[in-house]
């Protein structure tokens, strides 16, 4: 199963919402996809989606799924990353009415030439090769090891001596 979610930002992200419906419908992706999408005026006509999700099945569903593909937004990645996926990774772009600027651009590209972990996308041509990238190298046993709980173990401590 692949999972898909464009989060909540304000603005449509049609492109990647009908990116992966054309996959499906065109049969270039032979297995189960669900998308999360926001505000997309696009309705998905070959995968199941709904417009948001609780958090708990946002990480529930990633966990679940084979691939997980996500806009730029480094909650939603770093979410991916944390479920053990190498998620695909595509930015939202200003020029096409997806966000206010191209942060998500120059992040994106900055995480994965620092960090790696993510599986970038520019070029909604890429995506069928980055879902297997994602696949492939998930299946590898890629792992993240979040550092939340003990952050936040270690500010309430913080916290508390002040």
């Amino acid at each position: 199963m692949i999972f898909v979610t464009v989060g909540t930002h304000e603005q449509q992200f049609d492109r990647l919402v009908k990116s992966m419906d054309r996959l499906v419908a065109d049969g270039a992706v032979d297995e189960p996809v669900f998308i999360q999408t926001g505000y997309c005026v696009y309705e998905p006509k070959s995968c199941e989606w709904k417009k948001f999700l609780p958090a708990f099945e946002m990480r529930s569903r990633m966990e679940a799924a084979d691939v997980v593909v996500t806009h730029g937004g480094p909650s939603s990645f770093i979410e991916a990353m944390a479920a053990g996926k190498v998620p695909v990774v595509v930015p939202r772009r200003a020029e096409l009415g997806e966000h206010v600027n191209d942060h998500q651009t120059d992040f994106v590209h900055e995480v994965a030439e620092r960090q790696g972990g993510i599986v970038p996308v520019s070029d909604m041509i890429d995506l069928p090769a980055a879902i297997e990238e994602a696949r492939r190298r998930t299946a590898d046993g890629m792992s993240f090891e979040s550092h939340n709980a003990k952050f936040c173990d270690e500010l309430e401590l913080l916290i508390e001596r002040l």
